[in-house]
């Protein structure tokens, strides 16, 4: 058997879980250079030649830490003049 190294290579899965149109058709993970996306797909119609092919999309595993984290303004003294 041929020993694969596990980077720069994905699978995709049919989305037997589809409850939504806007949910993918096809899920799975891929390995970039040593770091794991989640990988979606939609197979979609082309209106132009109605050619079918797949739409994509990709993001970190580690979402939440890709996220801005949104954390409120405190002033230093309540009663400091704003400064405009």
């Amino acid at each position: 058997m041929t020993e694969y190294d596990n980077t720069d290579r994905g699978v995709l899965y049919r989305n037997e879980n589809k409850t939504s149109e806007n949910h993918p058709d096809y899920s799975g993970s891929v390995n970039v250079s040593g770091t794991d996306y989640w990988l979606s797909g939609w197979l979609k119609e082309s209106k132009k030649d109605g050619k079918k092919f797949f739409s994509l999309s990709v993001r970190p595993k580690n979402d939440a830490a890709s996220k801005p984290v949104n954390k409120p303004v405190v002033a230093a003294d309540p009663d400091e003049d704003i400064p405009f």
